[in-house]
């Protein structure tokens, strides 16, 4: 990968711009009243604590991937980018490094206040809620399913947005109608199935299960709906190898999984700050980032 810095930015330092905040992952300025510069960093969450090492070339994958989706899926729902350059809008040649290759500059829109995630297999949160209820968000399914098995449909499973380092919590559809009126919480859930049915079936041709992905959306002021944030990456979703899959274990993920395998070996009791990394732990995730772009999106610098 050629083109990708093997200089690794912890945190975005833009003085040119306002900042707005930093999340875990990205820092967001104001460049005006309708645009917004998100420079997505190579710092890494594990157990929602903001671990002191960054990966190299995390943020530039995930970054490509985004974009790399936003652009296939734009048939579906339209999305905040704006093509503009996001080296026009910053100033010098320091703040244009920081956010070459890693930044978008995006439509300044009001984000709804839930997370809408796409399951199609049951993992995570949704297999423990399933032992514990034989439902997921309220969604009954088949009794004996197991660990890591395809859902007979995908389902929509929303969660609230938590503040940093706490828990996003699963809702039920009837909380995301309260939320955001019956109308927009259908046309929401219909969007979200249908950009996991479409994308899965990109991804396994290339040999990657998407197993759940969430996706984040906003509105302007007439109302209009866009898909916001980050879409598809190995941060929001869990993409399993297919060759690897097999139901009743967890398979390998090209995310993060395998910092938070690593972590379970520690004794850490997951709270902040979070303890360093070994650096062949942090080569290897670096290189489970690169594999992901390279399968999905074809680009091998």
């Amino acid at each position: 990968m050629s083109n990708i810095s093997s200089i690794p930015l912890f945190e975005s330092n833009i003085t040119s711009l306002p900042l707005l905040g930093r999340g875990k992952v990205r820092d967001i300025y104001a460049v005006n009243d309708d645009y917004l510069l998100i420079v997505t960093t190579d710092r890494l969450s594990a157990f929602d604590v903001i671990l002191p090492d960054p990966i190299p070339c995390k943020g530039e994958v995930l970054t490509k991937v985004a974009n790399f989706w936003f652009g296939k899926l734009s048939h579906v729902v339209p999305n905040h980018l704006t093509g503009i350059d996001p080296e026009t809008v910053v100033k010098g040649e320091d703040e244009c490094a920081q956010v070459r290759n890693r930044a978008v500059v995006v439509r300044r829109l009001k984000p709804l206040p839930i997370e809408a995630v796409a399951r199609g297999f049951l993992i995570g949160s949704g297999w423990k809620d399933y032992q514990a209820s034989g439902a997921v968000c309220g969604i009954a399914l088949p009794a004996g399913l197991k660990l890591a098995q395809q859902l007979p449909e995908p389902i929509f499973t929303p969660a609230t947005k938590a503040e940093q380092g706490e828990h996003d919590e699963n809702i039920d559809f009837a909380s995301v109608e309260k939320l955001l009126g019956t109308d927009l919480a259908r046309q929401v859930r219909d969007i979200t199935i249908r950009l996991y049915r479409e994308a899965s079936a990109f991804a396994r041709v290339h040999g990657i299960i998407i197993a759940d992905t969430k996706f984040e959306f906003g509105q302007d002021q007439n109302g209009r709906l866009y898909l916001i944030d980050e879409v598809l990456t190995p941060d929001s979703s869990r993409f399993w190898p297919v060759d690897q899959y097999k139901v009743g274990i967890s398979p390998p993920s090209f995310d993060k999984q395998f910092v938070r395998d690593y972590l379970e070996t520690l004794d850490w009791n997951k709270q902040a700050p979070g303890p360093r990394l070994p650096a062949e732990i942090i080569e290897k995730t670096s290189a489970k980032y690169r594999e992901a772009l390279v399968r999905l999106a074809g680009i091998d610098e």
